[in-house]
């Protein structure tokens, strides 16, 4: 999920218990006590000559939540810690508000726990101070690794891994297409709409109170009833249709600043003449992260962007309440592009046991450990065989918190694994967090039509390359 974003405790701590009671006690591998083996002189000889067991290394894991939430994680780690007899885990849980800064005094102090979560637009920075261990080796071995779009490197080397999958996505309602006789959005890459297709449908869907469109004679805009689109301004957002029109916020390897260019300011405007210019959107100041709670929940728009996390934290409650909606692939400007982010699981470099705590990570992450969160919509896996085998991925997506699986497959799974999927740029690239509340703030008057994008942004670049140097 998006940095910064905090999923209610409500619906987070269900979730994880349904990841506490969905993945169980796997007792495969133990010994029936009923057994040939587990009675008699077979027994009293194992008991003789079986070595002294050797005591569990302990290592903690840091977590933001609730003392409530933190004891559900601890469930979920006593699992763990039942399984093999080497490792114990011990959770803790820190207020969300304290979180960052309780991590920092405890790295002062080389107090630091030996792994937990941290923000998104954290990791990079902490790497550059050497506070996080190369986690490269964690999957060797393994059947199956993260998709590469969600691993964040620091130097060329792997420093984290994200705990879940999210990219961004198209939303609709499908009664208001319907209504209007407009086929819905694509859910197949190779048949997704340009820009123009995008803004041209957004009209058709756009109706003032006489029922007429932006372009036709006596359209009122002031009169709007249903808008036709929205598309998520939250600065970190911004970044796909920079990208998709040749531009970008940074280079490719982060060092430096691109979206001083043309291609990323027009990309910007574009999205801010949905409402100032085409009339199909409406005014959003890019501060709030409840675009889809303010569009197509709310009945009052046709199709929006914003994250995966949507289906599990309010689109399934909206369901049950009578919503029919869809999910599509994002149209483009110049090249296909969707962004992919999640929140990482790290292994702090104080630790005394860095491969314990990539044992304990590797096992947290995986899915069958997280399944009431990737059930339910919030979270999306991270492995590659759960995009790439389909008898996984039915196991993940036929169930009836998602759209149908033939429309989610294509418009989610394939598009998460295609080439149209990177990383967003705090995967890459420092100071992210600086960087895009200056770029918010920059653009607050492009959004009113007070000053263009292009303008907005040449006054203050070198204010924005300085945020990114970290010397705001």
């Amino acid at each position: 999920m998006n940095t910064g974003k905090k999923l209610g405790a409500g619906v987070l701590l269900a979730a994880m218990a349904m990841s506490a009671v969905g993945c169980g006690g796997n007792d495969n591998n133990k010994t029936d006590a009923s057994s040939p083996a587990a009675t008699g002189a077979a027994s009293t000889k194992a008991a003789e000559t079986a070595p002294a067991k050797t005591k569990k290394v302990k290592i903690t894991y840091s977590m933001w939540g609730s003392a409530e939430e933190g004891s559900v994680t601890q469930k979920i780690a006593d699992k763990f810690n039942a399984s093999q007899d080497r490792i114990e885990v011990e959770v803790v849980a820190i207020p969300w508000e304290n979180y960052m800064t309780k991590l920092n005094t405890q790295a002062t102090g080389n107090q630091l726990p030996d792994t937990g979560m941290l923000k998104e637009d954290g990791v990079i920075q902490w790497s550059s101070d050497g506070m996080l261990n190369d986690v490269s080796s964690m999957y060797e071995g393994s059947d199956s690794k993260p998709l590469d779009s969600l691993a964040y490197k620091y130097q060329g080397k792997t420093v984290a891994y994200a705990a879940a999958n999210e990219v961004l996505l198209l939303y609709y309602n499908k009664d208001m297409f319907d209504k209007a006789g407009v086929a819905y959005p694509p859910s197949a890459l190779d048949k997704a709409w340009t820009w123009d297709e995008f803004v041209a449908t957004a009209k058709k869907l756009t109706n003032d109170k006489k029922g007429k469109h932006p372009g036709e004679e006596g359209f009122d805009k002031d009169g709007i009833m249903q808008y036709g689109a929205s598309v998520e301004n939250l600065p970190w957002q911004l970044e796909t249709w920079t990208l998709s029109n040749g531009g970008g916020f940074y280079s490719a390897d982060g060092t430096e600043v691109k979206i001083g260019e043309d291609a990323s300011a027009e990309a910007i405007q574009r999205v801010a003449d949905l409402y100032l210019k085409d009339h199909v959107a409406p005014l959003s100041v890019g501060q709030t992260d409840d675009g889809i709670q303010r569009t197509i929940i709310a009945g009052t728009v046709a199709m929006a962007t914003n994250g995966a996390w949507n289906v599990g934290t309010s689109l399934n409650t909206a369901k049950e309440g009578g919503l029919k909606y869809g999910v599509a692939v994002l149209p483009y400007m110049k090249e296909k592009v969707t962004l992919n982010t999640g929140g990482a699981n790290v292994v702090f470099s104080q630790t005394k046991h860095p491969a314990e705590a990539m044992e304990w990570l590797k096992w947290y992450n995986s899915e069958e450990n997280n399944w009431g969160l990737i059930s339910s919509g919030i979270w999306m896996p991270t492995l590659e065989k759960w995009y790439k085998d389909e008898t996984l991925t039915h196991k993940w997506v036929d169930n009836p918190n998602f759209p149908p699986y033939e429309e989610y497959k294509s418009a989610v799974v394939d598009y998460a694994q295609s080439s149209a999927a990177r990383p967003a740029s705090w995967f890459y690239t420092n100071h992210t967090t600086d960087f895009n509340t200056l770029l918010g703030s920059i653009l607050g008057d492009v959004w009113t039509g007070k000053t263009t994008a292009k303008d907005a942004i040449a006054k203050n670049l070198d204010a924005l390359k300085a945020a990114h140097a970290g010397s705001k």
